[in-house]
């Protein structure tokens, strides 16, 4: 349904007005939107504490290690995560804005990010409400929109970045994911209104660098929100004449510009290496379980193609899911990345439904078959709420869904220096970084490092039971390590013990 269709369509003529409803069903219906505005703002504070606490699990110490070394060399950061000059994808438009301010505000990486989340949370709530208001006058569907984004996914947890399931977002709302999806709907829903009132050569121009600074803030998230505005493009009534399709022309070659004009890494480069199918192989895996409930969305997907085939909902779900697909079939997995691109619209066709066109028997029973959905993903990711609650003040039942956040290498600061190269393993590796010194091996897949294959296998063979002394002298001073982690039975050849950390994990000192 279009913005037009849903402000003009005449009322169902099987329905009564609100003075011929009997006064309990008129209390129910007066007492839905609190309960949808109630329920959609407890989970809006919920991720404002996430926001907060910070919890540390999967891909923070990545993001973290950016801003340290932007923070350390605005123009010429290197890598990341190893101590070489390489190119990295993370290094976008808004992790430069940030790492900026930090140093002018004197935020620590850890405060930056803070604000990183509060920044990418009001963001993406906004371009919610915004792309919300322009698929239905009925503001209502905002809360429930927001409901349905977050927990209309499966009984299993999914946790992705790029991905609006509560458990995704309480992990990644400090990532730049989080803020490229908000940008993204503000997109959707500018893109909508632009060609309705077939708007001038300034606005698509905008749109069009929007576009751009999305793809680079995270590329796959950009790769959704073209599938999108490419939807509402073909969707959009009137469809546009040949000036509007110049100026959305000018407007995608200007965003295409930017991207391939930002100087931090070449985003063909990117585009051109197969090293991310194998990475996401897996988001192929367990559909049902993780994505399940979003079937009702499909539901409601079918019911807006049969009153109209240009719907851009549908056609947003039909692309996204061809996208997928396609990845699925030719063996690139990282193409499943678009998986939002088949989510999303199915979720907002769920909020959007119960608001919509249609027999109001059918509104009514969509409406409880989704509220029990809602129900279900809000059990299956009540784990989410161990990140602020301590578990023993859980019930059993939800403490044994939470996941323990990492602690982090703090400890190790007080002797390790910025810069210098520490040789660990892949989970030390992945938070070591983000307190400013280097590993041996990126804790993390790094596609444009060319010797990121030998960097693990010389981690791999440095703590091998079987590798000898000279061989283990080698690869410390073949990578200029200057410190070492090992547990507490290392056999600390030539090496001397520095300090002992949480679980008797030691740190050893290279060299006098």
């Amino acid at each position: 349904m279009t913005l037009a269709r849903a402000r003009t369509e005449p009322p169902d003529p099987g329905a009564r007005g609100p003075a011929a409803d009997p006064p309990a069903r008129s209390a129910v219906a007066a007492l839905a939107p609190r309960a949808a505005w109630s329920a959609a703002a407890l989970l809006v504070v919920l991720l404002a504490l996430v926001s907060a606490r910070l919890p540390w699990v999967g891909d923070l110490g990545m993001h973290a290690a950016t801003l340290e070394r932007l923070r350390h060399d605005l123009l010429h950061p290197g890598n990341p995560l190893v101590a070489e000059d390489t190119p990295s994808p993370y290094y976008s438009p808004w992790t430069v804005l940030l790492a900026a301010g930090a140093e002018l505000g004197g935020l620590s990486t850890f405060g930056a990010l803070r604000v990183a989340a509060a920044v990418g949370l009001g963001t993406l709530l906004s371009g919610v409400w915004r792309f919300a208001r322009v698929l239905t006058d009925r503001i209502a569907a905002v809360p429930v929109a927001v409901l349905c984004l977050t927990l209309l996914w499966g009984t299993e947890v999914f946790a992705w970045s790029g991905f609006t399931g509560l458990g995704s977002l309480a992990l990644t709302v400090s990532y730049p994911s989080t803020l490229a999806l908000g940008l993204a709907f503000h997109l959707w829903a500018w893109l909508w209104r632009a060609l309705a009132r077939r708007a001038s050569w300034p606005v698509f121009l905008w749109l069009g660098l929007l576009v751009g600074t999305i793809a680079l803030v995270h590329q796959f998230t950009g790769v959704v929100a073209g599938i999108g505005a490419l939807a509402v493009v073909l969707g959009a009534r009137p469809r546009p004449d040949r000036a509007v399709g110049v100026r959305l022309l000018g407007g995608g070659l200007l965003g295409a510009a930017l991207v391939v004009a930002w100087p931090y890494y070449d985003v063909l480069t990117l585009l051109g290496t197969s090293g991310l199918d194998a990475i996401h192989r897996s988001l192929y895996g367990d559909l049902v379980a993780r994505f399940g409930l979003a079937a009702l969305g499909v539901l409601a997907l079918a019911a807006r193609w049969g009153r109209d085939r240009r719907d851009p909902l549908v056609l947003f779900f039909a692309l996204g899911l061809l996208v997928v697909v396609l990845g699925g079939v030719s063996g690139h997995h990282a193409w499943g990345r678009a998986l939002p691109a088949v989510l999303i619209p199915a979720q907002l066709a769920a909020a959007v439904e119960v608001f919509g066109a249609g027999r109001r028997s059918w509104r009514r029973g969509y409406a409880v078959a989704l509220v029990v959905a809602l129900g279900f993903g809000a059990w299956a990711q009540s784990g989410t709420l161990g990140y602020v609650v301590p578990p023993e003040r859980l019930p059993a039942a939800v403490a044994a869904k939470a996941r323990e956040p990492w602690h982090g290498y703090r400890w190790i600061t007080p002797w390790v220096r910025y810069g210098d190269v520490v040789m660990a393993r892949t989970y030390p590796a992945r938070q070591i970084p983000a307190h400013g010194p280097y590993t041996v091996a990126p804790g993390y897949p790094d596609v444009l490092l060319p010797d990121a294959a030998q960097r693990g296998a010389a981690v791999e063979r440095y703590y091998a039971p079987g590798t000898g002394p000279g061989e283990r002298a080698r690869i410390l001073a073949d990578y200029r390590v200057r410190w070492v982690l090992g547990g507490p039975r290392w056999p600390a050849d030539g090496l001397r013990e520095a300090a002992v950390g949480p679980g008797g994990e030691r740190l050893y000192r290279v060299g006098p």
